[in-house]
């Protein structure tokens, strides 16, 4: 048997020493869950008969692909392309495209003496270390997007002028983000900083003081999320307004609203208002999404500003309020109940279930996979909760989970109830401590782990909560995030006028010292029945349910274990995305023809900012950039809208088809009815239901299809003209989607497969890393923040809200291996086959970093981007903005 043991921040594992695996535990996010792999790879033999060696030595076994071989391979298989681009066609016409690349590969291959201290030698390492991190950070589609860059900058940089270069600088300075929003600043705001752990009560306040306000605007992270708040403010006779990327709704038809409930994306800057509540603020510091709360944070016209969040996040907000001379109050709370981790694992046994359980997942398929095998083991129902349910399938699903009094025992949800929703659970159980983030499998953060965890212990019992879901009108909508205790209160007092030297000082220092003075009192508290009967905040009971967490698999035990003990870091900056006006006028000192993709990285490249801000990556926007560089006639806010669209690679055939059509449709101005874009894949509708997973893959592609197709709806709505024709279609492949994934069978062999190929692209990631150490080149990856938010750096989702997809990477190859054997043995099972435990973690992968409420039934990068950028334009053209 092989031994591993750890001697300090190593893992050392053979006899022979053979393999050193020196790795800082904290240097990424998904370290710790590869290091809990590798323990339990080396002590468990793999059950295939052709792999009788622990996985880990199999894969070091076979011959490492060196960086320079993988970049060799993808230069040539992008020379093709680079020469048909609109740059590269004018470099051909020339005569020069070859010579061009030549020199090209020579710089990148051949970047000259790291010691030399020549500029230009300097900027050739550099490019050639950025390539590096990006295909460490990204894998391929990383690469291949910076060496596009790379390419085009070797072309156009030349062309620039002195002059050029010192404006695209100027432009690209982005130190001051305040000042984006002069109307805002006119107003004097109180900020209300609402911390603590879930199930704490931080939000009940919050939105006490919005239902009492004459005019607001909730904004959250999830459509889930704004759908609740829609839902509970109406039930209670509050005329309110949902608006997402994807849709509008609005009481009694009426066009206006004085409440407003919407994604944080869609946060109506202005428009004046009362009070403003901002859920999920620890969301600030996303690598791709936190612009959107920057955004809201700064931006928002409303004289009481309410913040929901993380504890984590009290200095950065300290320091923002600081610098605009506005008033912070933080309200501290505690938990209601308490929350401990479980001794053990379920070791596989989904007979250990108990009433009350909810098993955390991460796709779809993985999802409903679950459910299957739970109730044929059990015998007991199981409910099912994520985002992309529409929002009355989803609401009876938790009143079913909530109500003690019938079958449904155990609730399958995916990690959108990390963000809250009101569900009575017990025990919350990991399937999985990693998931899929559309790059390659990550371990989950370890504030992530510690969200999804403390749903775990509702206040109230299932009973009361399910009571308290069927009696909207009576309940706070607080409640529906198991939130409702007061707490301690500071208040901290900022300087009135904006600390100017501390500004100009920006570059030198992250932290403003701006002199508060602070309060502290303790509230009192009414009864809980007091509270119960007069319809308020009840108070904590003196018996409080416990909460516990668990895993499903022993080794993903100790990765949630540890990451339970810890305290996640603090919050030290928040995101940015450049606003329209100056992406337009940065374009305008480019060349014409210069690829848009270029100019988008170009801009990320110069750009400067204070250190308490970092600029959000983009993600699949280049891609989409390049589809669309071809169609003529578009303005730069035409293409910067459309690389906005909900829509990823995850898709590439259908998405590299759809997207220039939709570009040649608002080029042409017409030819936008859903009927008359011959791209759109509506013949799917016309196929007889199947329980297969070609049928289930191309209702994906329809329904992602029509997804895009509403989000640029509201942005064209001249052009895309037959949105209710499209919300009918959607409705019809939503219900044709949950029918063919109830009828599934899944078997043995199946989930075998899908774990195989899950723990394969792990080590994927392994591999690469044992490379760059074998390679001995210092890659970047201990400044963990900076590269999640470059422009090549990898992350959830540029912006969005990403919903689950059917499956994920791993559960597809698997399930189109499956569909090979069986068709081998004419649709029979292999017997001989041992099955793994059940309900072990080869069900699952994922996708969804922030699950999707009710648009979506399988969106894998959609995103509903309402970038700073949107927030000013569109929203008062066509009515509507960007991705969550």
């Amino acid at each position: 048997m092989l031994a591993a043991t750890r001697q300090a921040g190593r893992l050392v594992s053979c006899p022979s020493n053979s393999l050193r695996l020196r790795r800082e535990l904290q240097s990424r996010n998904f370290s710790t869950t590869r290091h809990a792999r590798r323990d339990a790879s080396f002590s468990k033999k793999n059950s295939h008969s052709d792999a009788k060696r622990p996985l880990i030595r199999r894969e070091l076994s076979r011959p490492k692909q060196k960086f320079s071989d993988v970049l060799r391979e993808n230069l040539e298989s992008l020379r093709s392309e680079l020469k048909t681009t609109p740059i590269g066609q004018k470099l051909d016409s020339e005569g020069s495209f070859r010579e061009t690349w030549k020199l090209f590969t020579n710089n990148i291959f051949n970047p000259g003496d790291k010691d030399s201290t020549q500029p230009l030698v300097a900027a050739r390492r550099k490019d050639h270390q950025a390539l590096r991190d990006s295909w460490f950070e990204r894998g391929a589609n990383g690469l291949i997007d910076r060496i596009k860059y790379a390419f085009y900058n070797h072309v156009t940089s030349a062309r620039f002028t002195p002059s050029d270069i010192r404006n695209q600088k100027a432009l690209a300075d982005l130190r001051y983000p305040t000042e984006w929003y002069p109307a805002t600043r006119t107003v004097h705001r109180t900020i209300h900083l609402h911390v603590g752990p879930t199930n704490s009560g931080k939000t009940y306040h919050a939105l006490q003081r919005l239902e009492q306000a004459k005019t607001g605007v909730y904004a959250g992270p999830l459509r889930l999320l704004a759908h609740e708040v829609y839902t509970r403010l109406n039930a209670k006779g509050k005329e309110c307004m949902l608006v997402t990327g994807e849709e509008k709704r609005a009481p009694n038809d009426s066009l206006t609203s004085d409440l407003t409930s919407c994604t944080v994306e869609m946060m109506p800057l202005n428009k004046d208002v009362d009070v403003a509540v901002i859920d999920e603020i620890q969301m600030i510091g996303n690598a791709e999404r936190g612009w959107a709360w920057t955004q809201a944070v700064l931006g928002v016209k409303a004289r009481e500003v309410h913040l929901c969040g993380e504890t984590r996040t009290v200095p950065l907000i300290r320091e923002l309020c600081a610098s605009i001379g506005e008033k912070l109050v933080v309200h501290e709370y505690e938990r209601l109940s308490p929350l401990q981790m479980a001794d053990k694992s379920l070791q596989g046994n989904l007979k250990k279930l108990r009433k009350g359980d909810c098993i955390v997942s991460f796709s779809v398929m993985g999802i409903h996979a679950l459910r299957k095998q739970i109730e044929q083991t059990t015998g007991r129902k199981v409910a099912t909760v994520y985002g992309s349910l529409p929002p009355e399938t989803r609401a009876q699903q938790a009143r079913l989970f909530n109500d003690p009094d019938n079958d449904y025992d155990f609730l399958v949800a995916s990690d959108a109830i990390g963000m809250g929703l009101n569900l009575s659970i017990k025990r919350v159980i990991f399937e999985s401590s990693s998931k899929f983030d559309g790059f390659r499998q990550r371990s989950l953060a370890v504030p992530d782990i510690k969200q999804i965890a403390g749903r775990a212990g509702r206040y109230k019992s299932a009973y009361q909560a399910n009571k308290a879901a069927e009696e909207a009108a009576a309940q706070s909508l607080a409640e529906a995030k198991g939130e409702s205790e007061p707490g301690k209160e500071h208040i901290t007092e900022a300087p009135a006028v904006i600390l100017q030297s501390m500004e100009a000082s920006a570059e030198a220092s992250s932290v403003i010292a701006a002199p508060a003075e602070t309060i502290e009192s303790q509230p009192n508290l009414e009864s809980s029945s007091q509270a119960a009967d007069a319809g308020k905040e009840p108070s904590k009971p003196e018996d409080s349910t416990l909460g516990l967490v668990t895993t499903l698999e022993d080794f993903d035990f100790p990765v949630i274990a540890k990451a339970m003990k810890e305290e996640p870091e603090p919050i030290r900056s928040a995101g940015l995305f450049p606003p329209a006006p100056i992406l337009e006028r940065f374009a305008s000192y480019f060349p014409p023809g210069t690829p848009f993709s270029y100019i988008l990285m170009r801009l990320h490249e110069l750009s400067q900012m204070h250190s308490r801000f970092h600029l959000c990556g983009l993600r699949d926007q280049l891609w989409i950039a390049d589809l669309i560089e071809p169609v003529q006639g578009l303005t730069t806010t035409d293409r910067n809208i459309l690389c906005a669209c909900p829509a990823s690679k995850s898709d590439k055939e259908l998405i590299s088809r759809l997207m220039p059509a939709f570009a040649r449709c608002i080029e042409q101005q017409s030819g936008g009815a859903l009927y008359d874009i011959a791209e759109m894949p509506l013949e799917v509708l016309e196929l007889d239901m199947s329980p297969s997973r070609d049928y289930l893959r191309q209702l994906e592609q329809l329904h992602k299809a029509i997804v895009a197709y509403l989000w640029l709806s509201y942005r064209f709505a001249g052009i895309f003209s037959t949105r209710p024709l499209a919300f009918h279609v959607k409705g019809l492949v939503e219900e044709r989607i949950e029918t063919v994934l109830h009828q599934f069978s899944f078997t043995e062999n199946q989930r075998r497969k899908i774990k195989a190929a899950r723990e394969k692209s792990l080590m994927e990631d392994f591999r690469r890393e044992l490379m760059l150490e074998d390679e001995k080149e210092e890659s970047k990856t201990s400044a963990f923040l900076a590269q999640q938010t470059s422009v090549t750096a990898g992350g959830d989702e540029f912006a969005g809200e990403t919903d689950l997809e059917i499956m994920d990477p791993a559960e597809r190859l698997a399930s189109e291996d499956v569909a090979t054997m069986q068709e081998q043995t004419m649709g029979s099972d292999v017997a001989e086959d041992v099955p793994p435990k059940a309900g072990s973690d080869e069900q699952t992968s994922p996708t969804d970093s922030t699950d999707v409420p009710e648009i979506d039934v399988i969106r894998s990068n959609t995103s509903e981007v309402d970038e700073v950028n949107l927030a000013h334009d569109i929203a008062t053209t066509d009515g509507s903005k960007r991705k969550e």
